[in-house]
């Protein structure tokens, strides 16, 4: 499940930590080739884990909060449950994803 209405608005670190379940940050820029390529991938996955909330994230110069989770490579996404890191992974290969959700699916 996507949050359209946190897309294009980047959420404080305080907001995301108070999420409570699963959640699934997505690091990258509209531009972005790797990020690109994952996208569709991506959203196949998503579709078998509904209860996961993803908030997608344009990265860049000047934003905090991507250099808070320590992101240095797009896509970078961070797997969360109840506000603490899971997983974190750069330029992930798809098994990656899968363990990633896996890990924070309340379906798991």
């Amino acid at each position: 499940m996507s949050d359209d209405e946190d897309q294009g608005r980047e959420p404080s670190r305080g907001e995301i930590e108070g999420m409570e379940g699963p959640v699934l940050l997505e690091f990258g820029a509209s531009w972005c080739g790797y990020c690109l390529e994952l996208a569709p991938k991506l959203a196949r996955l998503l579709d078998g884990h509904p209860t996961v909330r993803h908030i997608k994230i344009e990265d860049g110069p000047g934003r905090r909060l991507g250099r808070s989770f320590g992101v240095k490579l797009w896509p970078t996404l961070v797997f969360m449950r109840d506000g603490r890191v899971i997983k974190r992974v750069s330029r992930p290969q798809l098994g990656e994803v899968r363990d990633g959700l896996s890990a924070i699916a309340e379906e798991a």
